[in-house]
């Protein structure tokens, strides 16, 4: 992980959960995931004074079991109470909801109905597909979008698919390939790649087409398209030759960026977004109030 990728500290998402409890966290902008201190999770839930050590004796129960949680923790930098960076087991939001399905205490108790609750509904979304597009309308809404918004937002869902598809016909099956051939769309007409362009907008995991203009969207449209039907017509194979043809569709849609700026007398990219709130990065410690020493 590449420390210049790394953003401190701002409490979000899973560390909603805990309420007042000081959860620290990490948001690494390349992987687009935070990362959350072990130990003060296991302070949370458990009100342990000494949770350092319940988390050592909790490695090794779960080591012995088998769990691969545990090869899933890495350590990074924080700030411990005696205003030093100290290395720290972290994990990512998948696993911290492991983490505390492993924690035998009447606190993690909610957390693991709250768990069960969100698999219920995945599997009736299984059986019954509308569940889980009436979940996303009625989400879409309680944002304040409006109805002709999110037709148009479901309709690039599915053209965003036939992209994809012609893209799986031409070799791409790996999430990271995917995700390099995206970016070069973006930085063939925007100059930037996925995570810079939500920086600028200052967002993390929020969808970036979410928190888009209208000629935002407009342009990653055609970037898509243009690639697509390049796609289609001269069947590339492989990530380096998908790459070039990304590059291409792009480059369309800087040609449609321009001449919009030119007549407009404006830029076409905007720093807004759709947010009611804004992340704001601080370096948080937690205070030592039973006397353990956090090294």
């Amino acid at each position: 992980m590449k420390g210049e990728n790394i953003i401190d500290n701002k409490l979000e998402t899973i560390s909603n959960l805990f309420e007042d409890k000081e959860i620290r966290s990490i948001w690494d902008s390349e992987k687009e995931e935070y990362f959350f201190s072990v130990v003060d999770v296991i302070r949370a839930l458990t009100d342990s004074k000494e949770p350092r050590k319940y988390w050592s004796v909790l490695k090794n129960r779960l080591k012995k079991e088998g769990s691969e949680l545990t090869t899933f923790c890495s350590q990074l930098k924080m700030l411990a109470s005696d205003g030093k960076m100290r290395l720290r087991d972290v994990l990512d939001t998948k696993g911290i909801l492991r983490l505390i399905e492993s924690v035998p205490s009447p606190k993690a108790e909610p957390f693991k109905v709250w768990l069960a609750n969100l698999g219920s509904e995945r599997i009736d979304e299984v059986f019954d597909p509308e569940i889980a597009v009436n979940r996303a309308v009625e989400y879409y809404r309680n944002k304040g979008y409006s109805d002709e918004w999110i037709k148009a937002r479901l309709t690039g869902i599915v053209d965003r698919f036939k992209l994809t598809d012609v893209w799986k016909d031409g070799g791409i099956n790996k999430p990271i390939e995917y995700a390099l051939l995206t970016n070069e769309i973006y930085k063939g007409w925007s100059g930037m790649k996925a995570s810079e362009y939500k920086k600028l907008k200052g967002i993390r995991k929020e969808s970036l087409r979410d928190n888009m203009t209208d000629i935002e969207v407009a342009l990653t449209n055609i970037g898509e398209i243009a690639t697509r039907d390049i796609a289609r017509e001269e069947r590339p194979h492989g990530l380096k030759e998908n790459l070039k043809v990304a590059k291409r569709g792009g480059g369309v849609a800087k040609g449609a960026k321009d001449l919009y700026e030119k007549e407009t007398k404006k830029s076409a990219i905007s720093k807004s977004n759709s947010l009611n709130y804004k992340y704001i990065d601080e370096v948080k410690k937690i205070d030592n109030k039973e006397g353990e020493i956090d090294e």
